[in-house]
């Protein structure tokens, strides 16, 4: 069993960065990987960043590439995804994940824990 508690989340402008993080329990940390999706009102959930057991592989949503970072901190049982130059697309309420493996992946299906999301939104 793995817990997810994402915070992070708020209003911001366009231009403007925030910085999520999501804070796991439960299994070991450093055996997962981990990734952050996004669902925007009437669309379906989607793939933003994902990184592997130990931080040395990520993959990024082309829509997302450039803009945002995933990193992670076995130490605290932490993963972070900062988000820079935020656009009004980017609003949605971002999940975040816990691998079935130690590698990363931007499949939904790879993941088997979810925390409850949190709201980014972006005015313009």
């Amino acid at each position: 069993q793995v817990q997810l508690v994402e915070s992070g989340g708020g209003l911001v402008q366009a231009g403007g960065s925030l910085r999520l993080s999501c804070a796991a329990s439960g299994r070991t940390f450093s055996s997962y990987g981990m990734g952050w999706f996004r669902q925007a009102p009437g669309k379906e959930r989607e793939f933003v960043a994902t990184i592997s057991w130990n931080g040395n592989g990520t993959s990024y949503a082309d829509s997302v590439k450039g803009r945002f970072t995933i990193s992670r901190d076995n130490a605290k049982n932490t993963v972070y995804l900062q988000m820079n130059s935020l656009k009004p697309e980017d609003t949605a309420v971002y999940y975040c994940a816990a691998g079935k493996t130690k590698y990363w992946s931007d499949s939904y299906y790879m993941y088997d824990y979810w925390g409850q999301g949190t709201q980014v939104t972006v005015s313009s």
